[in-house]
């Protein structure tokens, strides 16, 4: 099996006339936590979507295990939106089944005792909870999968502070170790504990690809404040 999970050369994605992402050139290996990290409008979003066939590139190319994004690579990979997309009017138990049914790879036994840790009732409808409730089913739904590559857009944006711990520990104990992680964010100090590696983005171009022990060894400091010094925030 190649150890490579995602790869993209000179990709680029053009909105009129902005370059959401221009001329990305990425290796992502299997079994890794990457960080991509980058402020609001840096071409995060744009490149999860065009990972899963959601936006096509103007330029360049992607592939995931091997194969360019379409009915395969929705087979290996289980994303996380950054907005909510799921039905108001369904109780949890009834998306628990449909997702069951549509995905080979969902533990319906694992989004149960998912559940339970999290305090989330299986016979509620989603209408009755709070958005951090609903962030967290569809959480919840994305790691039952037994997925090559999770790609998780903005995961602790919504949930206050003393759940995002409980939501970092959901993402590491609930995945398979030869699968790679990508969580898109712009909150660095909360997950840079669970990561291996980080990309930085800014205005659609790749800044920095790194190890976390490297940044540590090479600058001296953390990922988040060498974050806050790139983009001097």
């Amino acid at each position: 099996m190649n150890n490579i999970i995602l790869e993209c050369r000179n990709l680029t994605k053009i909105f009129g006339t902005v370059k959401a992402l221009d001329n990305v050139t990425l290796s992502i290996p299997r079994g890794k936590i990457v960080g991509l990290l980058g402020p609001n409008a840096s071409g995060k979003t744009t490149f999860i979507k065009l990972c899963n066939q959601l936006l096509t590139p103007n330029e360049g190319e992607i592939l995931i295990g091997g194969m360019k994004p379409g009915i395969e690579t929705k087979k290996i990979v289980s994303y996380l939106p950054e907005k909510n997309y799921l039905n108001e009017w369904m109780k949890v138990s009834d998306i628990i089944n449909l997702f069951s049914d549509f995905y080979a790879d969902f533990n319906t036994e694992k989004a149960y005792d998912m559940l339970k840790n999290l305090d989330i009732r299986p016979k509620d409808k989603l209408k009755s909870m709070s958005k951090g409730t609903k962030e967290k089913v569809q959480l919840i739904l994305v790691m039952s999968r037994e997925a090559q590559l999770y790609l998780l857009d903005e995961p602790i944006g919504g949930v206050d502070p003393a759940a995002r711990d409980y939501i970092l520990d959901t993402i590491l104990g609930n995945y398979n170790e030869n699968a790679t992680i990508i969580i898109s964010t712009h909150i660095i100090s909360d997950i840079e504990k669970i990561l291996d590696e980080v990309i930085f983005i800014r205005e659609g171009r790749i800044v920095l690809t790194n190890t976390v022990d490297e940044i540590r060894e090479e600058y001296g400091k953390s990922v988040d404040s060498l974050f806050r010094e790139v983009f001097k925030c």
